[in-house]
């Protein structure tokens, strides 16, 4: 008992060094004392190190989108997947997701999620079948029962292969596009968001004509003027907006539609508003039963 009692103590004592004294290395050199205690990494440079890396990964690679081109990774290798397969004919979702994971290494859950937020932004993708409702919430209907294929848009602005820098995937056994040359400003026509470590991203949809015509100008040295705009409509004050520059606000509000006994009331009510209260207002008045949808109208933009 004595000599294990021994033996534990032995191991709970902190490593100095010693243990390689007379002891030499694979290349035939006397161990030092300082060769093991000079590897010893303070929790400090872990986080210093290890953490910031991680971090710019998760910037770089999932969270914000690249200024060149307006994609995220994942968008980017969807296009790329897209193109691809692309013979003018539509493409079951599940085909293009199951093509894209040789390219995009998080999962099949992440590609599907961004291609239908793709198809439902009516631009770069030419969808068939239940893609959602982005007025109403509801989501697409699962990869095997919708299809798509590249929009005439996508296909003429996004794509030229002699002038795209190639890198290998992730496997190595494939090329995929460092930044696609999109001859159009994607970023600010789509708008992002995106969370990461230390840093958030929020850029607003603008509109489509709106930007050609700024673009236009942008080319003949003009100023360039040029606010958000909203796919499905509303209300929105920029007054406080600084350009998009941080510290800038945006007031938006919705319009609200009240049918009762053949009587149209249209009541403002403030973005955010929770649908208790939304009930409260219109019930009010209201002798029977109250129906109430969200209105699709053109942006009214108070500047």
């Amino acid at each position: 008992m004595a000599e294990e009692n021994e033996e534990l103590e032995n191991d709970g004592l902190e490593n100095d060094g010693t243990e390689n004294e007379g002891k030499m290395d694979a290349e035939g050199n006397p161990f030092e004392k300082s060769d093991t205690t000079d590897k010893i990494i303070p929790v400090g440079g872990l986080y210093e190190n290890w953490f910031l890396e991680y971090a710019s990964y998760v910037i770089l690679e999932r969270a914000v989108p690249s200024l060149y081109d307006g994609f995220k990774p994942v968008q980017r290798r969807i296009m790329h997947s897209m193109k691809e397969m692309d013979d003018g004919r539509y493409n079951k979702v599940a085909n293009i997701i199951g093509n894209t994971m040789k390219y995009h290494p998080h999962g099949d859950a992440s590609i599907g999620d961004a291609l239908v937020q793709l198809g439902q932004k009516d631009l770069l993708v030419d969808c068939q079948g239940n893609w959602g409702n982005t007025l109403t919430g509801d989501g697409a209907a699962a990869a095997r029962y919708i299809e798509a294929r590249l929009s005439k848009f996508a296909s003429h602005v996004v794509f030229n292969p002699k002038t795209t820098n190639w890198l290998k995937s992730y496997d190595g056994r494939n090329n995929e596009p460092d930044q696609l040359p999109v001859k159009f400003p994607l970023l600010l026509a789509q708008g992002a968001e995106g969370i990461a470590v230390g840093m958030a991203c929020k850029i607003m949809p603008h509109n489509f004509v709106e930007l050609i015509e700024q673009s236009i100008n942008h080319l003949r040295g003009k100023k360039v003027s040029i606010l958000p705009d909203f796919p499905n409509g509303g209300m929105a004050d920029f007054s406080n907006y600084n350009d998009g520059l941080r510290g800038g606000k945006i007031r938006l509000r919705a319009k609200i539609k009240k049918e009762d006994n053949k009587t149209l009331i249209v009541h403002e009510i403030p973005f955010g508003t929770t649908t208790s209260l939304i009930d409260s207002i219109l019930k009010a008045n209201d002798k029977g039963t109250v129906s109430y949808t969200h209105l699709t109208l053109p942006t009214k933009r108070i500047v």
